[in-house]
């Protein structure tokens, strides 16, 4: 069962990684050059297909990479909805693009 949009969103504002990102700084031109994903075919990171398996491998290797939160944060910015950004998936960002809209609104 999928829960609704708006239950998504509460759990969103909860996950570490979004939380992480809030505080982040996206406008860091430096953390590019530490990600780990660099390293790697883009490919990886962004799969042509639907993502499954080759998604995992690209999240598990987030997941190591000291600059997941300003990843997430600029990929929250922008509205990526594609790709895998701060050891997210697009399903995943998808509450937490509503969630960060709402609070950046609420900053202005």
């Amino acid at each position: 069962m999928t829960l609704p949009m708006e239950a998504r969103v509460q759990l969103a504002t909860r996950d570490n990684r979004f939380r992480a990102a809030l505080v982040a700084n996206p406008d860091d031109p430096d953390w590019r050059a530490r990600a780990l994903c660099r390293a790697f075919d883009p490919d990886k990171f962004f799969p042509i297909q639907i993502p499954g398996d080759e998604s995992a491998e690209a999240v598990r290797i987030c997941r190591g990479c000291d600059v997941q939160s300003p990843c997430l944060a600029a990929a929250l910015s922008a509205g990526e909805a594609h790709g895998i950004w701060g050891s997210t998936t697009p399903k995943e960002r998808q509450p937490m693009l509503v969630a960060w809209y709402r609070k950046n609104r609420r900053r202005r």
